[in-house]
């Protein structure tokens, strides 16, 4: 703790010493203001402004130190300077003592208790900055809830002063003036009972209801303001339009129509979208095939003496649209016709909040599901247009293989793709302008693929920037300073995405996007527009299939439901895997997360180089990194390096979403020898870091008594 906390944590706590070693606190009952009520109104005729000063300065003091007492003080308040004045000084005293109560526990405790349980708050403190002080007007309607916790716990969140102040002197208000006026009468009051009576209570709560109805109110309110120049169809030819087919609006159109709502799916490209047709699918393949051939070249590690592969790239491109053609029928249009969906090819435009075209033919419909995706983002590079470029979208085109192939981007489809191609056997520079590769993955992960590609050929050119193209055939990178000169027969883009927001309708109805360019949304995934819902890409804030078919679940649900009830979007345990090889998988914080949110966690890592399936399978490299809450095994995430981590991950996700901690995964039986060891092995490591040293030391000396 520094100086400055511990004085004022001395403070306060010496001032509140004083308070009852003093006895002061025995002046603070019913009975004793009763029997001094005249003498007190007598020192208030005689000093009427000194009176005030002092009764101002004792009641910021008790509220400012949560002692108990301010009820009292409230009824000695009107007792002595009616309901008038009364209120007048006890309001401000009340919200001034309170803003110090807040003020004082927020520089005290704010940062220790954000740093330990900054992700468990972090929803909160979402909640807080956008409509804390609405919640915080409703805590201050009902009495019941003790005002000094409320000063407390809100010092630890991230509201504004200047709000808590201002909300807790108009939420308070109403009470003051009950309790002030109580105090008016105080002769006539036996007990605190006598003022919160049932029907006071009861009037209370109904006041702590009323923001709650008027949020609704206000809500409503702006609906019409927004929806006030479109004209509502008298009816509606279907419940749901969802635009676009890919994860998203597949997963979307499925519940609908599993509910039995009327639902319309509208693709202008192919079905199953960027994840079937040039994503997930196509580059699993190419990975796979690429992956047989580097392991035929490395027999000599298996006690193969020789063996070879002669392949045509042609062939394998075939191969991995042969694939792409038996995943196609699960996301076919004739799949969904089947389960009851309206599947409309054509490019369709939202013309109101109700109605969307689809060339020339209008749809009206309640709810509406913005499911339009991302594309690949092609830099404005100098001369980039002289150049053969490729992306994510139009790579699978190719089929001869490129003998110099610059990769630009390190995230994780340009690591895939750049360790792919090398495998088959072009020459591959990979030029990212960040410090590493996989920049949101920790060093050490980072360093360990950079080792690999580097073992395998691939020319890794970190903290370089793409300044220029020098012809077709020659590109100029700037680090440090200087300039290298690479050169290349093709470039591939892998620096992003860029969500698909134009052309469809979100100017005209003043849909307003985010700094990242997706479609901007609140928590129920809800647009500007109530009955109009964005998922997957277009959405973000993660580019994931999973995360996709995750948010179509809430966009859907909402859409068909929301008015009895809405569900938030819940990112609480995201997961993510890079399919390079070694594998790269997450779920949760890492370090790096960690650091950057002050989140205090340990770390314990076990190198997979020891697991025995891994050693068999000449595949012992890698680790599993999992971070913990310090001194207890609940999991704030994991990161895993090493072969299939996409599925050793699962361990680590169902532990994080459901509450299990290490210890029972230590105690879950895993079948021998698998490489799913390395979770139990793990959380063997952060056991043993955790045993009981004192308990091991008597054990060892009552073993030695045992043994004479």
């Amino acid at each position: 703790m520094s100086r400055g906390r511990l004085a004022v944590a001395l403070l306060a706590a010496a001032a509140v010493a004083v308070f009852f070693a003093a006895g002061w606190h025995r002046y603070l009952s019913l009975e004793n203001l009763k029997a001094q009520q005249a003498a007190l109104q007598d020192w208030r005729a005689a000093h009427p402004a000194g009176s005030a000063a002092a009764f101002f300065a004792a009641y910021v003091a008790v509220t400012g130190l949560s002692l108990p007492g301010a009820t009292l003080l409230t009824l000695l308040g009107g007792a002595l300077f009616g309901l008038l004045w009364g209120t007048v000084l006890i309001s401000f005293a009340s919200s001034i003592g309170a803003t110090l109560a807040f003020l004082v526990s927020r520089f005290l405790l704010r940062d220790w208790v954000q740093a330990r349980y900054g992700s468990q708050l972090q929803a909160i403190n979402r909640g807080v900055e956008k409509e804390g002080g609405f919640y915080l007007f409703t805590l201050r309607l009902i009495p019941a809830v003790p005002f000094f916790v409320i000063n407390l716990a809100m010092g630890l969140t991230p509201m504004r002063t200047g709000t808590f102040y201002w909300v807790s002197q108009i939420g308070m208000l109403a009470g003051t003036i009950v309790y002030v006026y109580a105090g008016t009468r105080l002769g006539r009051i036996g007990s605190l009972g006598d003022v919160l009576s049932p029907g006071l209570i009861g009037a209370f709560l109904a006041l702590g209801l009323f923001p709650l109805v008027a949020k609704r109110a206000v809500d409503a309110y702006h609906a019409r303001r927004v929806y006030r120049r479109w004209q509502r169809p008298a009816r509606f030819d279907r419940n749901l339009v969802v635009i676009g087919a890919g994860s998203a609006g597949l997963v979307s159109a499925y519940i609908a129509s599993a509910v039995r709502a009327r639902v319309t799916l509208i693709e202008k490209h192919r079905m199953g979208g960027d994840c079937l047709n040039t994503g997930c699918v196509p580059s699993k393949a190419l990975l796979r095939s690429a992956k047989l051939v580097w392991q035929i070249r490395q027999a000599h590690k298996y006690g193969i003496r020789t063996a070879s592969a002669e392949f045509d790239f042609a062939e394998v491109m075939e191969r991995v649209q042969r694939v792409v053609r038996t995943v196609e029928p699960h996301d076919s249009v004739e799949r969904y016709t089947g389960l009851g969906v309206e599947c409309i090819r054509g490019e369709a435009r939202i013309t109101s909040p109700w109605t969307v075209e689809v060339d020339g033919r209008v749809l009206t419909t309640r709810s509406i599901v913005i499911a339009a995706g991302a594309r690949p983002i092609v830099p404005p590079i100098p001369g980039i247009e002289r150049v053969r470029v490729f992306t994510s979208d139009t790579l699978w085109s190719l089929r001869e293989l490129p003998q110099r192939l610059v990769v630009l981007g390190g995230g994780p489809i340009g690591c895939e793709l750049a360790q792919a191609f090398s495998r088959f056997g072009s020459k591959v520079t990979q030029v990212e302008m960040l410090p590493r590769l996989l920049a949101r993955e920790d060093p050490e992960v980072s360093e360990m693929l950079r080792g690999r590609f580097a073992a395998e050929g691939i020319e890794v050119l970190t903290g370089h920037r793409a300044a220029r193209f020098e012809g077709p055939q020659l590109l100029v990178c700037e680090h440090a300073g200087s300039e290298k000169r690479v050169e290349l027969d093709a470039l591939l883009c892998a620096v992003g995405r860029m969500p698909n927001t134009a052309g469809y309708g979100l100017e005209t109805l003043g849909i307003p996007v985010t700094k990242a360019r997706t479609v901007e949304t609140n928590e129920y995934l809800q647009t500007l527009y109530p009955n109009i819902y964005a998922c997957g890409d277009v959405a973000g804030p993660y580019q994931f299939t999973h995360t996709a078919s995750h948010q179509a679940w809430f966009a859907a649900v909402n859409a068909l439901f929301g008015g009895v009830r809405k569900f938030r979007a819940d990112y609480s345990v995201i997961p993510w895997a890079t399919f390079t090889d070694p594998e790269v998988a997450r779920v949760g914080l890492n370090e790096a997360d960690a650091a950057a949110g002050n989140v205090r966690c340990e770390v314990t890592v076990y190198g997979i180089d020891e697991l025995d399936r891994a050693i068999a399978d000449e595949a012992a490299c890698g680790m599993v990194k999992v971070l913990t809450v310090p001194g207890k095994d609940r999991i704030l995430g994991a990161t895993i390096v090493g072969e299939h981590a996409g599925e050793l991950i699962v361990e680590f996700i169902s532990a994080m979403k459901h509450g299990i901690g290490l210890n029972k995964i230590l105690g879950t039986i895993h079948i021998y020898p698998t490489l799913a060891e390395a979770n139990k092995y793990a959380a063997g490591a952060w056991k043993k870091a955790h045993a009981p040293q004192r308990v091991l030391r008597q054990l060892e000396r009552y073993h030695a008594w045992m043994r004479g």
